[in-house]
């Protein structure tokens, strides 16, 4: 008779030790229940998803593996990172912020991003979130005062309120958040001044104040302060006074600096042909005086340049840029003459404006380098005569043109309108011909006070965009005589 408690067969061992290992490995995958709980909470407080960002986000599944949710230490919850898609109208959440994931104690990053719709004010769960180092609430519809608090915020590397309705001053205490490498406080309804302590956060790669109702005079605050700023953007608020010579500091690493649209006057300093590492600069829509310095000439690296509707005046300063991508100097008192032969020569520009420049040329001797990449043209209220056909012709990816207040002379049907085409300005020319019915599928168009005759073409045009032509008729404009 065999022994009943004889060691069981090899392959049996075998096949336990697998499974048990693999319901260790299971067990030990699964998050942890106060990181469950605390998920599930946000989602209970979201009340729209309809493109399912939160779909995987199931009870008894492991939360690791839903969408968004990073895990490293212990298969606890590190990471949380929700992102819309601004391109696609459904991708949004909607509801409000749930203070459950404060259950996430090992929390180190918070990324809602582009949700768009969600609201409230202040999450306060970020307050009781001990290893949070990176918050990036950006483009979403959170209101209320940033609280003075914040400065308890310590440990964190990176803050970005970037697109929200904040309103209110920003807090001084935020002057205590000295491991900040990046500061974005852009896109809201924050007033008041900028406070002096932010020349506390040394640390900062990027400030961004922009898109704000701030005002005051910038204060001087950047001397010795930024060794590694790398991007300053205050535009779009209401700043005054002149560009504080304290920005002159950091010029060994500054790649962008964007100042436009606020109230700023005063000359251009001579210092920021320094910035030898600067990409971007605008400076448009300001009050601006006196003449760009010469020192810009040494501005071998930039990229972009928008100086336009400021009062600056002659002489424009011969560039040393070996392909500038954008440049904008409307609206000032400039009287260029000619297209610059640094500009012409760049094989890389997609955005030229140089509306009311004192540009006096025919069209078709400005022969550019490069044509393929042009998205922008602006040449209005200059004195160019002559036909754009030959340029215009050759360029595949157009999106606007302006020329309005010209002499230019040709025959609109001749011009090719590629599908990128978006806007269309040749207004208070000599431009004749018939419409072509391929302006139809434009955003806008002015074809008025030119040459131009026959039947109007089915748009949606008002008629401002047809008046004071020749012989035009037809919607909007009196019917055709038959």
């Amino acid at each position: 008779m065999k022994n009943l408690s004889a060691s069981p067969h090899p392959l049996l061992l075998l096949f336990l030790t697998i499974l048990t290992l693999r319901c260790l490995k299971d067990a030990s995958a699964a998050c942890h229940a106060d990181d469950e709980a605390a998920l599930l909470g946000f989602k209970s407080a979201i009340t729209a998803d309809p493109s399912g960002l939160l779909a995987s986000w199931k009870s008894g599944t492991d939360c690791c593996s839903w969408a968004g949710v990073t895990c490293l230490v212990n298969n606890r919850v590190t990471a949380l990172s929700l992102s819309g898609q601004p391109e696609k109208p459904n991708s949004f959440l909607s509801g409000t912020i749930s203070p459950s994931l404060a259950k996430l104690t090992f929390l180190d990053g918070l990324y809602l991003q582009n949700l768009r719709h969600l609201s409230g004010p202040f999450p306060g769960l970020l307050f009781q979130l001990p290893n949070l180092k990176f918050v990036y609430i950006e483009n979403n519809r959170l209101s209320g005062r940033i609280p003075e608090t914040i400065g308890n915020l310590t440990r964190l590397g990176a803050l970005s309120l970037f697109g929200n309705r904040f309103t209110g001053p920003i807090p001084s205490s935020i002057s205590q958040l000295t491991q900040l490498t990046q500061l974005n406080l852009g896109k809201n309804l924050l007033t008041g001044s900028i406070p002096n302590g932010l020349k506390n956060l040394k640390n900062l790669t990027l400030l961004g104040l922009d898109q704000n109702q701030l005002s005051g005079p910038i204060p001087e605050i950047f001397g010795g302060s930024f060794s590694d700023l790398r991007i300053l953007r205050l535009s779009h608020n209401k700043f005054s006074g002149k560009i504080p010579n304290s920005i002159s500091t950091l010029a060994p690493k500054l790649a962008f600096l964007e100042l436009d649209h606020n109230l700023l006057s005063g000359k251009i300093p001579d210092f920021l042909g320094k910035f030898k590492a600067l990409d971007t600069l605008f400076l448009s829509h300001n009050s601006l005086s006196g003449t760009v310095p010469k020192s810009f000439s040494n501005l071998t690296k930039i990229f972009n340049l928008d100086l336009s509707h400021n009062n600056l005046s002659d002489p424009f300063p011969v560039m040393n840029v070996k392909g500038i991508e954008s440049l904008d100097l409307s609206y000032n008192n400039f009287h260029l003459g000619t297209i610059p032969k640094w500009v012409t020569s760049s094989p890389i520009i997609f955005s030229l404006k140089l509306a009311k420049c004192g540009i006096k040329m025919r069209f078709e001797d400005w022969k550019p380098s490069e044509t393929y990449f042009y998205d922008f043209i602006d040449l209005s209220e200059n004195e160019i005569s002559g036909s754009p056909i030959g340029l215009l012709n050759k360029t595949d990816y157009l999106v606007g043109f302006w020329a309005s207040g010209n002499g230019l002379r040709f025959n609109l049907e001749s011009l090719r309108i590629v599908k990128t085409l978006e806007y269309l300005d040749l207004s208070k020319n000599l431009v004749f011909g018939k419409v072509p019915k391929a302006v139809s599928g434009l955003k806008s168009l002015n074809l008025s006070y030119n040459h131009l005759c026959g039947a109007i073409p089915p748009t949606k045009f008002p008629d401002s965009a047809f008046l004071g032509n020749d012989c035009l008729c037809g919607p909007p404009l009196p019917p055709c005589k038959v």
